[in-house]
């Protein structure tokens, strides 16, 4: 029974009223006794029972509270023992110290969990409880525990989220996912075939994905002969990555009649969006897939973020000339169009950037409208200085070479920018322009990344091409013939074509030959060319004291890194990753060296077995199958080795368990 305080017989407010009833009762006493009389026998009845009220009041109220009191110290009990959720307290060695009977049957080998570290019980509990976390899931027994962390008092109390996280996983698994599945090469395979034949094709490509559908469990429909459109779900999905999108490789094994082997694309749209978004991320996603090259699957979120699966082979050369006229007579356009043309090619600019730059400034003229290139002599690379001091001795091509600041001041909402051998904005000569105008063109010969140039009004990528340099030279082609290549020009564009394959020795098609026949006829100097290349000698011997600390990774791959404290720049590097590349029994090289600006670059080449882009990718990088590359910030040589190994041990398991 709860200590009451002893209260008085009568509440305050009573003993006013008697008090003032005693004061008027004296007064009529004074002037009428018998009616004195009367009233004071009336007001002592009065004031008996009003004590005898009060008191029996009081009694029934302490007991009533006596009562409460009880019952709520026994509710509290209740609660704490028998309450449906978990209740620890733990010392300074993170030991339980006690626990509710709810927790207690989740005990290990006996029937409490008082001194049982938090580790048994999760090893995130205590990392939680350092960070000093509020809140913290966990899993226990099977159950899912929403955790609140009281870190004054060590106390922790857990709420069985075990449903609501079914039914998480469940709204997850069952969002829609939309893809489009294209055949990327279906086209030319097919063109030579006879009815039978392209009917038995047709039919084992159906029969394969149709089957694979069903294995799966998600819906597919083919929507043209080389186009299908599948609807499944998140948790499909999921399997299908696990099994790295296997029939990429069921596809390829299907051979044409010209025996090269028919590969697939696939785009996906994921993300709790509506469906016509959804189809447009996966439209995006495929489009992102076939610029890369095909033979792969690009999946997009809501949020714009790519996850890619294959791309591991050597894209096949299918570009038409038509295409190629199509581009060359809609650019010709556009330059009209504009009031100037500014063209830039991507930072520390290389032979393919610098001759892919000066071909369309050539369409510019021919089309007699200024063109400029974007030119930092600042930010000039060994490999190309040659090349540089010729441009600067011939003055009538020099002249329309400009620093960044002067072409911001002449681009204009009119302005056509032209971007060469690059499509990403972080890379440009200038990323500022592409703000100031609404004219945009994009030719490139690289795989597409994620980041690309927004609403570029016209764009011309072809992973299949050997260089920027082949592709501005097909355009040359189709222009108005009343401005004729000069010397200097069509050399710049077969020194970007040579030095980009290695002389004619990797990611050369037929059209390569095309272009440089073109050039060559229109003045190119090969031994020219032999002289931008040189080198000098320091450079030679600094090159051969990289590649001599060069160690064989998994049998095929070379992994050279530079000393501790030197600095090479990226043009070396990639110097030193080709001539790895040339040793016998090395399909893939890498590169790794400290910068002058403090990140940690990284050269990666390959003879097409190893696909060095997915590589570089995943350290923020990117590049072309045969020829990727990254900048490190914020890491040492060491580590960036360590990462990369890493994710060469990933990329060659999961390509044997594919």
């Amino acid at each position: 029974m709860p200590n009451l305080q002893k209260k008085p017989a009568l509440s305050s407010h009573l003993w006013v009223i008697y008090v003032l009833s005693l004061i008027l009762l004296a007064v009529i006493w004074y002037f009428q006794w018998v009616l004195g009389l009367i009233m004071t026998l009336f007001l002592v009845v009065s004031f008996y029972y009003s004590v005898r009220t009060e008191r029996t009041l009081l009694h029934e109220t302490e007991q009533y509270i006596s009562t409460l009191s009880h019952r709520v110290k026994k509710v509290g009990e209740e609660a704490l023992l028998e309450m449906p959720f978990g209740i620890i307290l733990y010392n300074e060695d993170y030991l339980v110290e006690w626990a509710n009977p709810y927790m207690n049957k989740f005990a290990e080998g006996d029937d409490s969990l008082v001194g049982d570290s938090l580790n048994q019980l999760s090893e995130a509990l205590i990392p939680a409880i350092n960070e000093n976390k509020k809140e913290v899931w966990i899993e226990v027994g099977g159950y899912e525990f929403q955790t609140a962390v009281k870190n004054e008092e060590r106390l922790l109390y857990l709420f069985d989220r075990t449903k609501q996280s079914e039914l998480q996983t469940l709204y997850y698994n069952d969002q829609t996912i939309l893809a489009i599945i294209f055949l990327d090469n279906y086209e030319e395979i097919t063109q030579n075939m006879d009815d039978a034949t392209k009917s038995q094709l047709n039919s084992q490509v159906t029969n394969l994905l149709n089957d694979w559908a069903g294995n799966q469990g998600f819906y597919l429909k083919r929507t043209s002969q080389e186009r299908f459109l599948a609807v499944g779900t998140k948790e499909i999905l999921q399997r299908l990555e696990r099994a790295k999108f296997d029939i990429l490789d069921e596809v390829r094994e299907l051979n044409g009649e010209s025996g090269n082997s028919l590969t697939l694309s696939i785009g996906v749209g994921v993300g709790n969006v509506d469906l016509p978004t959804l189809g447009d991320m996966a439209q995006s996603s495929l489009d992102l897939a076939l610029g890369r090259g095909g033979d792969q699957v690009a999946i997009k979120d809501k949020e714009g973020k790519v996850r890619f699966y294959g791309g591991k082979t050597n894209p096949m050369e299918k570009r038409t000339r038509v295409r190629a006229r199509v581009i060359s007579h809609a650019l010709k356009d556009l330059v009209r169009y504009s009031d100037n043309v500014v063209i830039m090619g991507h930072k520390s600019p290389d032979m393919d950037s610098l001759g892919a730059a000066i071909g369309i400034l050539n369409i510019a003229k021919a089309n007699d409208v200024d063109g400029y290139i974007v030119f930092d002599p600042d930010d000039v690379d060994t490999g190309v200085y040659r090349l540089v001091e010729a441009i600067q001795n011939e003055e009538s091509l020099w002249e329309d070479f400009i620093d960044p600041e002067e072409a911001e001041e002449i681009t204009g909402t009119r302005t056509l920018v032209v971007v060469v051998d690059t499509h990403r904005p972080s890379m440009v000569a200038s990323p500022e322009l592409l703000d100031l105008t609404d004219y945009k063109v994009v030719i490139d010969h690289h795989r597409r990344g994620e980041d690309f140039i927004e609403n570029a009004t016209l764009v011309y990528m072809e992973p299949y091409a050997s260089s920027t340099a082949e592709l501005v030279t097909e355009l040359l082609e189709y222009q108005p013939k009343t401005l004729k290549l000069r010397m200097l020009e069509a050399t710049a564009l077969l020194a970007g074509i040579i030095v980009d394959t290695k002389s004619f020795s990797l990611r050369t098609g037929s059209r390569t030959f095309d272009a440089a026949s073109y050039l060559r006829a229109k003045g190119a100097d090969t031994i020219l060319v032999q002289q931008f290349m040189k080198e000098d000698l320091d450079l030679y011997v600094k090159r051969a004291k990289l590649i001599e600390r060069s160690e064989v990774f998994r049998d095929t791959v070379a992994i050279a890194k530079a000393e501790s404290g030197k600095t090479y720049g990226h043009v070396l590097i990639a110097q030193a990753a080709d001539t790895l590349l040339t040793m016998s029994g090395i399909n893939a090289s890498f590169v790794i060296s400290e910068r002058d600006d403090g990140r940690i670059g990284i050269s990666a080449r390959s003879l097409g077995e190893v696909n060095v882009q997915v590589v570089m990718e995943k350290m923020n990088g990117g590049g072309h199958l045969t020829n990727a590359a990254t900048q490190i910030e914020d890491t040492t040589l060491d580590d960036a080795e360590a990462l990369l190994r890493d994710i060469l041990d990933d990329y060659f398991e999961g390509r044997e368990e594919g």
